[in-house]
């Protein structure tokens, strides 16, 4: 919580120029929100003074304020059909971790008003934006204070390191490597897969007591088509991601006994997994949970097979990869600019060769949950 954020401002390696993999799954998943907001105002067609919206994990950069305009543009196309405003004022929650870049988020907030004023017709007086800043593994809002969360890309990460992984661990357990692999022993499955249902577990309790009867939740987070962890659907960006580390380790740029503690605090769920901790919960109907597919660079280079190609597919890969783990590499293990630069080119590489010959997708999960009331 102290540590991890998305690379902030707007320079080359930032995540505001490095999260089209991000944008390409908001894109996908909009037709399911869309789907998800329809539902609720027609279901329940009465006036509402105000809307509670919250996306969490907002992060900064072009995608935010994006999904923000998608849910009051469907909200207004329910207004006009029904020729009376059904919604009369928005109250929009950003929510992310402490660190992260909020001051790119407000600078952003002129633009995005202006906006709605010209395509919408709403003035600052309709759409109230806060910044909330915080762990969504806990409360954030006011009981029975909002109508609709959003979260894309961001339920995969945990609260922490799984228990009995973390650095300071009395044994290494996972030796080379940064998260589950072929070669890691079942009890580090099993104690990712444990961390995961407990955070999830929370996430859904504190929701259930912050949205109103029937609201819904919109979440969307990187998973695996298998009840096996170590596919390579799931995993292998960050089996590449060790290999390349383990590269400098050798050449001793890097020390290996830091390669052996760090255990990324990430997890790639299948869905038997959430389908059963939100039936424990209680707190929930699933009204929807399926998954699709998605280019490690987003479906942006169409041919990988030629040199160029496969370099320029190595080199999105690796900075999409670089714009959200940096953070975490820097605190664990130190590493100077100079060395991350170099990490980063040998990770290209890497992903470009592995693409070129097989070319493996994220799983993408997407679900509606609707509150029990």
């Amino acid at each position: 919580m102290q540590v991890l954020h998305m690379n902030k401002g707007n320079g080359d390696t930032s995540y505001a120029k490095n999260s089209t993999v991000q944008r390409t799954i908001i894109y996908a998943g909009k037709g399911i929100m869309q789907e998800a907001m329809l539902e609720m105002l027609y279901s329940n067609v009465m006036e509402l003074e105000s809307m509670g919206i919250a996306d969490l994990g907002c992060s900064s950069g072009p995608n935010t304020l994006s999904v923000i305009s998608e849910i009051m543009e469907t909200v207004e196309a329910v207004n006009c059909h029904l020729g009376r405003r059904l919604v009369s004022e928005f109250r929009v929650f950003l929510n992310d971790l402490y660190s992260n870049d909020f001051n790119n988020v407000f600078m952003s907030l002129p633009a995005f008003y202006k906006r709605l004023k010209e395509e919408k017709g709403l003035g600052f007086g309709s759409c109230f934006v806060s910044g909330v800043p915080g762990s969504f593994y806990g409360r954030l809002f006011p009981t029975n204070s909002l109508h609709f969360v959003h979260s894309s890309s961001s339920l995969h990460w945990l609260s922490q390191v799984p228990v009995g992984l973390q650095s300071n661990a009395l044994k290494c357990v996972n030796k080379g490597k940064l998260y589950i692999s072929k070669s890691s022993p079942q009890s580090v499955m099993d104690a990712y897969s444990l961390q995961f249902r407990n955070d999830f577990s929370i996430f859904l309790k504190s929701r259930s007591q912050e949205l109103v009867p029937s609201g819904r939740m919109v979440l969307s987070f990187l998973g695996r088509k298998s009840a096996d962890p170590t596919t390579e659907d799931s995993c292998y960006h960050w089996e590449l991601l060790a290999q390349a580390i383990m590269s400098l380790a050798r050449e001793g740029r890097i020390e290996e006994d830091k390669v052996d503690s760090f255990n990324a605090p990430y997890y790639a769920p299948c869905t038997e997994e959430i389908k059963e901790e939100i039936q424990k919960e209680g707190s929930f109907t699933i009204d929807l949970l399926e998954g699709f597919e998605i280019d490690w660079d987003g479906g942006v280079v169409t041919d990988i097979h030629t040199p160029q190609g496969k370099l320029l597919v190595g080199q999105r890969v690796a900075n999409t990869i670089r714009a959200v783990v940096e953070s975490m590499l820097v605190s664990h293990f130190g590493i100077e600019a100079d060395v991350m630069d170099d990490l980063f080119i040998r990770f290209a590489d890497m992903v470009g060769t592995h693409l070129s010959k097989s070319r493996t997708k994220y799983i993408n999960l997407a679900m509606v949950l609707i509150k029990k009331g």
